[in-house]
Formats: structure tokens, sequence, C-alpha cells
């Protein structure tokens, strides 16, 4: 089995407080230099593109620039998610052509970033973005679409978009926007992560164990990126081979009913991320 990428949570330790996160009472973590490369060589079989990010903030681990270097010398394609707060701090992993791609969750700004301050903070992704774009994809994420009040941010974040670009951007409603090459404003709909409602949905597509899995920080396989809070443990890939994880009884189940486009387990249920 290959799958398309497959997420890597670093730390569960984040900088930003968003009500449209996921809580998580998972015991706070930064994984170390070790755990990583050994995660690495359990999944070079598997994929050769690694997202790093489930729940935490990626950049704010200590070793991120030397994490990403060994991960690009081991030769896998790194794509990052980021709320951009620090990327001035790991700039040589771009100034070394090591990210194939960033998305910059400028959603979250309008929550944690006091408005006075956004056009500072929007500038200067902006101009990292083009500083770097040469080499890796950038994509400004604005999931937001339907949340109270995120019209208005929306239309701030676009007009700042056509400031600092020269663009004519006129809505915040088609899914991908170019913006330059290698640049783009990306929109969707503000969803639920699983458990934050009560949905009870019956069918449903998705892509847990069909193009991805995820590795939390302390080595915890679970089916998707969104099980932030770890309740669909399907095995530990320090104490259990990788392929032994994603053929067991549970996983194989939750696959074919998705294939199905029926959910058998009861946390999918609630979970508001719909294809």
């Amino acid at each position: 089995m290959r799958f398309k990428k497959i997420y890597i949570e670093l730390t569960n330790v984040c900088n930003f407080r968003c009500s449209f996160c996921q809580s998580s009472k998972r015991k706070k973590k930064f994984m170390s230099p070790e755990e990583f490369s050994a995660i690495l060589f359990y999944i070079r079989p598997y994929t050769e593109y690694i997202y790093l990010h489930v729940l935490g903030e990626p950049t704010l681990h200590p070793q991120f620039c030397d994490l990403v270097k060994m991960a690009v010398d081991n030769g896998f394609h790194v794509n990052l998610t980021t709320n951009g707060s620090m990327l001035d701090k790991v700039e040589q992993v771009f100034a070394d052509k090591l990210v194939r791609q960033c998305n910059v969750s400028v959603h979250a700004y309008a929550e944690n970033i006091p408005s006075e301050q956004w056009k500072e903070k929007m500038d200067g992704v902006f101009s990292f973005a083009k500083r770097y774009s040469e080499n890796t994809y950038f994509s400004f994420r604005l999931w937001n679409n339907g949340a109270e009040g995120a019209s208005d941010f929306n239309e701030y974040c676009r007009n700042a978009v056509n400031s600092f670009f020269s663009t004519q951007i006129e809505d915040t409603i088609s899914r991908n926007v170019k913006i330059q090459d290698h640049i783009f404003l990306q929109n969707a709909a503000r969803f639920s992560w699983p458990g934050q409602k009560k949905l009870d949905l019956a069918h449903k597509k998705c892509y847990a164990l069909r193009d991805h899995i995820a590795i939390l920080c302390d080595g915890s396989v679970v089916p998707c990126c969104l099980d932030a809070n770890g309740d669909m443990v399907l095995g530990n890939v320090f104490t259990t081979p990788l392929d032994e994880i994603i053929n067991c009884k549970e996983a194989v189940e939750m696959k074919q009913a998705f294939a199905r486009n029926e959910i058998v387990n009861p946390i999918c249920k609630d979970c508001g991320f719909i294809l």
C-alpha cells in the first residue's frame, strides 16, 4: 500500500489559540530527532511526501530546520502547514530550497492578532512567500467561509492581497485563486473537527487510510489528519510494524466502509470535513 502523503505531528504545542481548532487532552510533547528519524525509516516504503502538521505549530519545534533537512536527505518531499508566526525563525530551510509547499493559515489571524497589526503581519508573510516562491509553493488559507464575522475579515485579506501583489481578486469564494506563480489564495468553508458538533452522519466519503494516515508526536498512528485528539489510534509506530498497523482489522473495516460511502467508526459520524 502506498499513500499520497503521511502527516507527521512534530509537536502538539501551539502559540495560537483558535476557537475553530481541535482541543486535546493529550500530553504536550515535542518529537525528538531520534523519534523523527525512526518514523522516516518506517514510512519510507509507503510514501514520498510528508506533511508536517496535525495539531500544534510545527515551526515551534526547536530543531525544526534540522528535522526538515533530515527528511529531505532521506528522500522525502516536505510540505508544511503553519500559522506563519515563526517563518522568519525557520527561514533557512526555505533559503536552502527544502520545503516543497507551505500552507499558511491566515484565517487564524482574526482571533490571535490585534486588528491594528493585521497589515504588518500579512505583508510579512506575503513578502516571505514572494521571496521564496521560486522553489516553494505558498497557499494562503482562508478556511472560514460561513463562520460568524468571516466575511469582513476575508474582504480585508483580499484587499491586502490586492494591495501587496497588485492583483484584482474580486472575491474570496473561488476555491483556489492564483495570485502569481507558485502563490495562491485558498478558500474553504469552516469545518468541525470530530466531536465538536453532533452531526450523526451515516454516509461519507473520506481520504482516511485511502491516501493518507497521520502519526502523532508520540508515535500513535491514526487514520486521518483530523484525529488530533487520538481517539482512533490504530497502534504505535515505535512498538508495532506500520504494515501491521494499517492492515489491522479496524483499519481494514474502516477503509472498506468508506469505499462504500459508509461510516463504521462513531468518531467519524461527528466529523464535519466533507469531500
